[in-house]
C-alpha cells in the first residue's frame, strides 16, 4: 500500500513544474522580458510622434499603470503562486470564460512576440551582412531559444539573468554618457533645453507635439515597451520561495525598469531633436538609427553602431527567450485546467512542459514567412498585434484583482493575513481597467485620420479586439459559464 502511494506521489510530482528559480532569476526575468526593442527602437518613434515632453509623459503614465498592475499581480501571485497566474485567477474570481480568453490571448501575444523578435534578430544581422538570408538566421536564433527552454527552468533563468545583465549595463552606461553630454563634458557646447522648445516647419512645437491624440498613440508604444513585467506572476509557479521572492522582485524590478525607461527617454529628448528624420527610422529594419546608437555617435564613439547592434541582438534573444518560456507555461496551465488539449500538460523529468514548447515554437515559425511578405511589414504586423494583446492581459489583471479582494473580504477573511497587500486599492485596479480600455480602442485611432484609409492598417490594428470578444462569448455560450459569486471564489492552493 505504501509502495503504491509512493509511486503515485512520484508520478504526480513528475507531472509538475519544478521550483528552481532563485530570487536573482526572478528579478532579471522581469527586466529581461520588458527591456527590448520597445526601448532600444520604439523610444525614437515615440519622441518623433509626441515630442520629448509627450513621450516622457506617456511613459510616466504607462509606468504608473504598470506600478498598479504589479501591485495587483503581487498580491494575487504571492497568495496563490500558480503557473497559470491571471488566467487561473480570472477563472476563479471572475468567470471561467474570461480565464479561457485571457489565457489563449496571452499565449498568442507572447508566441507572436517570439516570432517578432526572430524577425528583428535576423534584420539586426543585416547590419553586418547586408545580403544575408534572414530566414537562416531566424532558424538559428529559434534553435538557441528552444534549447535554452528545453534544458530546465533554472537554465532559462540563468540565461535570462546574463542576457538581462548585458542590457542593464548598457542602459546604465548610456545614462551616464548621456548626462555627461547634456552638461557639456562629452559634447561641447551642451545642447541645453534647445530640443525641448524646438519648432518644426509645419508649426509643431516641443515639448508636447501633436497634443492628446499623439499622446494616446504613444501609449501603445510605451505599453509594448513595458510589457513583460507581469512575467514575474507566471514565474511564481517555479520560484523556490514565492512568498518572499515575488514581492521582492515586484518592488525592485518595477522601480529599476521605470528609472531606466524615463531616464533614457529624457536623455534622448535632450540630445536628439524630435524633428530628426532618423528617429522615424528607429524600427527593426533601421538598426543604425536606434536612438541609443545616435546618442553614442554624437558622443564621438565611431564604433557605437556595431557595439549597440550586438547589445540589441542579445536583447532580442532575451525577449524571445522570455516569450517562449511564458507562452509555454500559459499553454501548460490552460491544458491542466481543461481549456486546451490534454497532451499540452505533459512535463519532462526536468519539469519542462515539452509539448507546450513545441506548439509555441510552431507559431514562432511564422517569422520564416517574413522573407516572402517583407521583413519590415511582417515585423510591424507582429509588433502591433503583440502590443494590443498585452493590454488585454493587463486589463484582465486589473479585473481579477478587483474581484480577488472583494471575494477575500466577502468570505470573512482578514486582510492582515495577505502575504503581500497592494497599495491604493481599489483605485489601482480601476485606474488600470479604465486606461487599458482607452488604449485598446484609442491607440490606433490614427488609422481613421490617415489621408488615405487603408484596410491593411485597419485590419492589422483592430483585428485583435473582435477576436478577443468572440473567444469570450464563444466559450461562455458553449460551456454555459457564469460569473463566479464572491462567496464561492476559490482561494485554495496546493503546492
Amino acid at each position: 500500500m505504501e509502495s503504491n502511494e509512493k509511486i503515485n506521489s512520484e508520478i504526480k510530482s513528475e507531472n509538475k513544474l519544478k521550483r528552481s528559480l532563485k530570487a536573482r532569476h526572478m528579478n532579471m526575468i522581469a527586466i529581461g522580458g520588458s527591456i527590448g526593442t520597445g526601448l532600444f527602437f520604439a523610444s525614437g518613434s515615440a519622441i518623433s510622434t509626441a515630442g520629448p515632453g509627450g513621450a516622457t509623459l506617456a511613459y510616466l503614465i504607462m509606468g504608473l499603470l504598470v506600478y498598479f498592475l504589479m501591485m495587483s499581480l503581487g498580491e494575487m501571485s504571492t497568495q496563490l503562486p500558480i503557473s497559470g497566474s491571471f488566467e487561473t485567477y480570472a477563472s476563479r474570481f471572475v468567470d471561467p470564460a474570461l480565464g479561457f480568453t485571457l489565457g489563449w490571448n496571452y499565449w498568442f501575444s507572447w508566441s507572436i512576440c517570439v516570432a517578432a523578435e526572430l524577425v528583428a534578430g535576423s534584420l539586426i544581422v543585416k547590419f553586418w551582412f547586408p545580403s544575408t538570408n534572414t530566414t537562416l538566421w531566424s532558424v538559428l536564433f529559434l534553435l538557441i531559444i528552444v534549447t535554452l527552454n528545453m534544458l530546465s527552468a533554472k537554465a532559462y533563468g540563468e540565461s535570462e539573468y546574463w542576457f538581462a545583465s548585458i542590457k542593464v549595463a548598457t542602459i546604465i552606461i548610456f545614462i551616464v554618457v548621456g548626462l555627461l553630454m547634456i552638461v557639456g563634458i562629452f559634447k561641447n557646447p551642451s545642447p541645453g533645453f534647445n530640443n525641448w522648445v524646438l519648432t518644426d516647419g509645419s508649426g509643431r512645437k516641443a515639448p508636447f507635439v501633436g497634443g492628446l491624440l499623439a499622446l494616446i498613440n504613444v501609449f501603445l508604444v510605451a505599453g509594448f515597451s513595458f510589457s513583460g513585467t507581469e512575467i514575474v506572476g507566471l514565474a511564481a509557479g517555479e520560484s523556490e520561495n514565492p512568498s518572499e521572492n515575488v514581492p521582492k522582485a515586484i518592488k525592485v524590478v518595477f522601480w529599476r525598469i521605470l528609472l531606466f525607461y524615463i531616464f533614457s527617454i529624457v536623455i534622448i529628448g535632450f540630445l536628439i531633436p524630435f524633428t530628426d528624420k532618423n528617429l522615424l527610422k528607429s524600427g527593426a529594419d533601421s538598426i543604425a538609427f536606434s536612438p541609443f546608437t545616435m546618442v553614442f555617435e554624437k558622443c564621438g564613439l565611431a564604433f557605437a553602431a556595431s557595439v549597440m547592434n550586438a547589445v540589441i541582438l542579445t536583447s532580442v534573444l532575451s525577449c524571445g527567450n522570455s516569450g517562449l518560456y511564458v507562452a509555454s507555461r500559459m499553454l501548460y496551465s490552460l491544458s491542466k485546467e481543461g481549456k486546451a488539449p490534454k497532451f499540452l500538460s505533459k512535463v519532462s523529468k526536468r519539469g519542462i512542459p515539452v509539448n507546450a514548447i513545441y506548439i509555441t515554437t510552431l507559431v514562432a515559425c511564422t517569422a520564416f514567412f517574413a522573407s516572402l511578405i517583407g521583413d519590415g511589414k511582417i515585423y510591424y504586423i507582429l509588433y502591433n498585434a503583440s502590443g494590443i494583446t498585452s493590454f488585454f492581459a493587463w486589463l484582465g489583471i486589473g479585473i481579477c484583482h478587483y474581484r480577488f479582494r472583494k471575494a477575500y473580504v466577502a468570505q470573512g477573511r482578514d486582510l492582515k493575513d495577505l502575504k503581500f497587500k497592494a497599495k491604493l486599492y481599489p483605485f489601482g485596479p480601476i485606474f488600470a481597467i479604465v486606461l487599458c480600455t482607452v488604449v485598446i480602442f484609442g491607440a490606433n485611432i490614427w488609422v481613421f485620420q490617415a489621408a488615405k484609409f487603408s484596410w491593411f492598417d485597419f485590419i492589422t490594428n483592430y483585428i485583435c479586439i473582435p477576436v478577443f470578444i468572440l473567444l469570450f462569448i464563444g466559450y461562455k455560450f458553449i460551456k454555459k459559464t457564469k460569473v463566479v459569486p464572491l462567496k464561492e471564489c476559490n482561494f485554495e492552493y496546493e503546492d
